[in-house]
């Protein structure tokens, strides 16, 4: 049987602070991530787009709000599943 890994967006607002590094820790931390392929830095309403692969919805809900959420600095997370 083939598993299909789940490939999806995240996008990731990271909130304003003293640290003038903030940008660049968070950008560090997420990349730590398993799961984690790319990393941009974007302008506009998020900061990040992140692309992540997971073996399965609760490995991303996980990956999600666990590592991703839990990492200073991350205010808010919106997850965009790929699906075709």
């Amino acid at each position: 049987m083939v598993t299909r890994m789940i490939k999806a967006l995240i996008l990731v607002r990271v909130g304003s602070g003293e640290k003038l590094n903030m940008m660049k820790t968070v950008k560090e931390e997420i990349s730590k991530v398993k799961g984690v392929k790319e990393i941009y830095g974007v302008f506009g309403r998020y900061d990040f787009v992140v692309m992540l692969k997971a073996e399965n919805t609760e490995q991303l809900g996980n990956l999600v709000t666990d590592c991703i959420r839990g990492i200073e600095g991350v205010v808010f997370t919106e997850t965009l599943v790929i699906g075709f």
